[in-house]
């Protein structure tokens, strides 16, 4: 039997991972009813800050960060009524690659008069990474959502920029088979967009904040969000029919929680109409 080479093997995939979860409400609490996991994904237990019954999960991927032929899944679906927060304890890495690519596909579905509070911690992307994101939303007609990604393009504490590789994330909101909102954002290594006035302008870190919602009056109270400013950071918000869209670029993923976490609490009492509890771990 032939041995494979040093070079094919370290071609072959590192890791493949799945993680499925069922959220349903029972009185006023929601519970975490299903958790499937294969390999290093894995929630360790549910937490229940909030008095209403409010479920906070954080996500774990002991590994810390994706390496090309990486494969990751989440599925996470939200029973009628039902309310999750989710976050991850950590920023998730992709590291460089010399062939194939580092995947994590993510999939959330919530059901009638279901919410979901997604904020994940940043990706950072080494230079040199081959990362393919893909983030979907299925939402029924009068569930809620609201959500960040943030991302940082190389390490600009070490000043490594984002010279190799490549990026290609797409997030997508349905809501009843119906597209709200889709974007792809796909960059790479050493390309014109990086430094572009036109595209990032030397920023290396983007984030969103995205929100489905049917209030109309909360853009000027999302536009006040102001700090004093560490570069040439800018902030903005839009709203187009139920999607209301914050934008962020910077040199510091700090100074994007910052405006991200503040546009939270306004979205949370606004929208949900409940004051924002923060997870303890992001105190850690």
């Amino acid at each position: 039997m032939a041995i494979p080479s040093l070079h094919e093997n370290f071609l072959e995939p590192r890791w493949r991972a799945e993680l499925n979860l069922g959220f349903v409400r029972i009185d006023r609490h929601t519970v975490l009813k299903r958790q499937k996991h294969c390999g290093p994904l894995l929630v360790q237990k549910p937490f229940y800050p909030e008095t209403d019954g409010t479920c906070h999960v954080y996500i774990l991927h002991p590994p810390g960060g994706l390496v090309g032929g990486d494969d990751l899944n989440i599925d996470i679906d939200i029973g009628p009524g039902a309310h999750v927060l989710i976050t991850t304890p950590a920023a998730g890495k992709f590291y460089r690659s010399a062939g194939l690519d580092s995947r994590l596909e993510q999939r959330i579905k919530i059901a009638s008069e279901g919410t979901v509070e997604w904020f994940p911690s940043e990706n950072i992307f080494f230079s040199g990474a081959k990362a393919r994101i893909k983030t979907r939303i299925e939402l029924s007609s009068d569930s809620q959502f609201i959500g960040w990604d943030i991302g940082c393009l190389g390490r600009p504490a070490c000043n490594e920029l984002f010279q190799k590789g490549r990026i290609d994330q797409r997030f997508e909101i349905w809501q009843d088979e119906t597209p709200l909102h889709i974007e792809r954002l796909f960059i790479k290594g050493g390309d014109s967009i990086l430094d572009a006035k036109w595209g990032l302008a030397s920023h290396p870190v983007i984030a969103s904040m995205i929100c489905v919602t049917s209030c109309h009056d909360l853009l000027d109270s999302l536009r006040s969000i102001s700090f004093p400013s560490q570069g040439t950071e800018l902030f903005s918000v839009t709203q187009v029919d139920r999607v209301i869209l914050c934008r962020f670029l910077g040199g510091n993923v700090e100074q994007a929680r910052r405006y991200l976490v503040a546009a939270w609490k306004i979205l949370r009492c606004g929208v949900l109409g409940k004051k924002a509890v923060e997870p303890r771990i992001w105190n850690t």
